[in-house]
């Protein structure tokens, strides 16, 4: 499996990304600059946080127009796997490729911890080695974070069973504020995922938890 990590200007976790894939996982993965335009080439795409374009109008709202997210489309709607981590998740909502938007933290501030995971199911690619209610630690570092949808669109996503992920219910647990404690969702054809916490930054013991690794092996198959 060959993967493109997208980079945009303002983009600070593709190393981090990259890093997983070379050199934890021994993937083949190449940087794809966001004025390229082809991705046929990839057998898988991601898009990685940061603050493309200083978050300028909306986050993800410029990057969504650069030359690279044409084929990131075409892509998408080929079936190839498609992962949006945290601005990268803010990016596939601009281009369109998932519903809802992502709005500043109801605690109007930056918000920089960990974070627990609930698995909400196991019908997708990047999940699909998980069970269903598993727990998993992972970072968050965004200000805005919080997810929301009309009620059509949430029971949409209810419906077909395409929310991927969702804060804990213990208090304090969604600190975004997020609707119905969505912290990741998918695409109708599933291979499509946003999500706002950093599995990438959760990949090693040496960073205090190795679950945002289950995400990218179930990915990959090899969990």
């Amino acid at each position: 499996m060959h993967f493109a990590v997208l980079v945009f200007p303002g983009s600070n976790c593709d190393h981090d990304a990259f890093h997983v894939f070379r050199n934890i996982l021994n993937i083949p993965v190449d940087f794809v600059w966001h004025k390229e335009n082809d991705l046929k080439k990839y057998d898988a795409i991601l898009i990685p946080g940061g603050f493309s374009y200083g978050d300028y109008l909306r986050t993800g709202a410029i990057a969504s127009f650069s030359p690279i997210m044409k084929s990131v489309i075409q892509e998408a709607k080929a079936g190839k796997p498609v992962f949006g981590i945290c601005n990268g998740f803010q990016i596939l909502i601009e281009s369109g490729l998932l519903p809802g938007a992502l709005i500043i933290n109801q605690s109007v501030r930056f918000l920089s911890q960990d974070v627990t995971l609930e698995v909400a199911t196991t019908d997708s690619i990047y999940t699909q080695s998980l069970k269903k209610g598993q727990k998993l630690t992972m970072p968050i570092a965004h200000k805005q974070g919080n997810y929301i949808a009309d009620e059509d669109t949430l029971k949409m996503l209810e419906d077909e069973d395409r929310v991927a992920f969702r804060y804990n219910k213990r208090k304090n647990g969604n600190p975004n504020g997020s609707m119905q404690r969505i912290a990741g969702i998918m695409n109708k054809k599933r291979n499509v995922l946003g999500m706002m916490p950093h599995p990438e930054r959760a990949a090693e013991s040496v960073l205090g938890s190795e679950d945002g690794l289950k995400i990218f092996k179930s990915m990959m198959g090899l969990a």
